[in-house]
């Protein structure tokens, strides 16, 4: 059997009683809402030859970036495979295989044709949107949504989640006024769009608009937050507001409540985690045991199987002065960069080189941080994550040489990074930093 949805796709092997629930998913994936395993789930058992049904479940897991994930992932494809399909749905089962065995980019191909023949294909496109983001790709992560948009108007089911995607495309390519204006419609027409909610909030970071940012996310938390699975990424981008203001205090306050109270063994928002500490632990900040809870986390996550997860991993590590399981996490990446998939290039090109760089920040080896991090800075979207999250690298560099004691470089690279962010109390203090060296340079010579 199969059944066609309300933009003209057709869905073989559907029933009635197993598409509401399909249907059910799609919407809780595009606002970042509810449980859509569950409700997934109940897809699959009221109709288990709906194949698009697990390869939704397929592609949940297979962006999850953690290893038991990926093996319900192929599971998942093990099980679409045999399954009768049109040929956008076969499409979706190679996809799906590339991306359980980690071939991110070329799912990413099969997908951008997929929605260059059906521009409508509403998961195709927000799939394809995430493997953009993982793989750090900013050109797809707008043209891919661009391409599509001409085809959706205002009405259509999932006409926010399109406008939402755009407007983070657009902001990772710096059109920051067309991203802020997208975002908004977005949220304006789905309030509950984690997503959209959190593009704005990557404009207002990138433009250093510290306090637009605290309202905006101050301004109706209740609707991004409500059985959010986003939530905690969202809390972040507030938390970062208050870390650029120089506000300690409001930062560890959402650390230690809705960024990780809860203690969440999820790479995704561990990620967040250590992210927010490792800015405190920069800037000299003691943190207490906040980082043994985090790093314990991580020792059972594993490592090597996501060169972006593994960065964060060795700055909890570090944070908690734990050696052995750093030791492990470079083992598991030496052993990562032998293997044919994609993560072999993410580690070897920044993962590996920037999980050294920490480790060496941690044993105040300054010098080896600065020799470490300034080749891949060029380089650094390879393997994932937003100019928001990448910042970190260059916030470690610059620390590093400031402590190295380097006043030329120092004061270049805050001069650079007080052009991009102009206004930030943060940049604006680094360069008083880098100058007072550069002063007590001059004079010591």
């Amino acid at each position: 059997m199969a059944i066609r949805d309300a933009l003209g796709l057709t869905f073989s092997g559907a029933t009635q009683a197993g598409f509401a629930p399909y249907c059910q998913a799609v919407r809780e994936l595009q606002c970042f809402i509810g449980d859509p395993v569950a409700s997934i789930d109940r897809a699959i058992t009221e109709a288990p030859g709906f194949i698009m049904a697990h390869v939704f479940k397929g592609y949940l897991f297979g962006l999850a970036t953690e290893r038991e994930a990926t093996d319900v992932a192929k599971a998942c494809h093990q099980a679409a495979l045999p399954l009768a399909a049109t040929t956008r749905e076969q499409a979706h089962v190679a996809a799906l295989g590339h991306l359980a065995n980690g071939r991110w980019h070329q799912a990413s191909r099969i997908l951008e044709d997929v929605t260059i023949e059906t521009p409508r294909d509403g998961l195709a496109l927000q799939v394809g949107h995430q493997i953009d983001f993982f793989t750090g790709n900013a050109h797809m992560l707008r043209d891919r949504i661009a391409r599509a948009l001409p085809s959706w108007q205002s009405g259509m089911p999932g006409y926010h989640a399109m406008l939402g995607m755009q407007a983070f495309g657009l902001e990772e390519m710096a059109d920051y006024i067309r991203a802020e204006q997208l975002g908004r419609a977005a949220v304006d027409m789905e309030p509950r769009d984690g997503w959209a909610q959190h593009a704005v909030a990557h404009v207002m970071e990138m433009q250093s608009r510290q306090r637009d940012g605290i309202a905006w996310m101050r301004a109706d938390p209740e609707a991004w937050t409500r059985e959010s699975f986003l939530q905690v990424h969202n809390w972040w981008h507030l938390a970062l507001f208050h870390y650029d203001l120089g506000e300690t205090d409001e930062v560890l306050a959402l650390y230690d409540g809705p960024i990780y109270g809860g203690q969440s063994t999820m790479a995704l928002n561990m990620v967040d985690a250590s992210a927010i500490l490792w800015r405190l632990y920069l800037g000299g900040i003691d943190v207490g045991d906040r980082w043994a809870g985090l790093a314990a986390n991580w020792r059972k996550a594993g490592a090597g199987n996501y060169a972006f997860n593994d960065a964060h991993a060795m700055m909890a590590f570090v944070g908690a002065g734990l050696d052995a399981p750093a030791q492990t996490l470079l083992e598991a990446q030496r052993e990562a960069m032998g293997g044919s998939d994609d993560n072999a290039a993410f580690t070897r090109d920044v993962g590996h080189p920037l999980t050294l760089a920490i480790k060496a920040f941690g044993e105040g080896n300054y010098a080896e941080t600065v020799r470490l991090i300034r080749p891949i800075r060029a380089i650094a979207h390879r393997f994932g994550g937003s100019h928001a999250q990448r910042d970190v690298i260059d916030l470690t560099l610059i620390e590093a040489v400031l402590r190295a004691g380097d006043g030329a470089l120092g004061r270049a690279l805050t001069a650079e990074r007080g052009m991009a962010r102009p206004g930030s109390p943060l940049s604006a203090l680094l360069s008083r930093r880098a100058a007072n060296l550069s002063e007590t340079n001059l004079s010591e010579n």
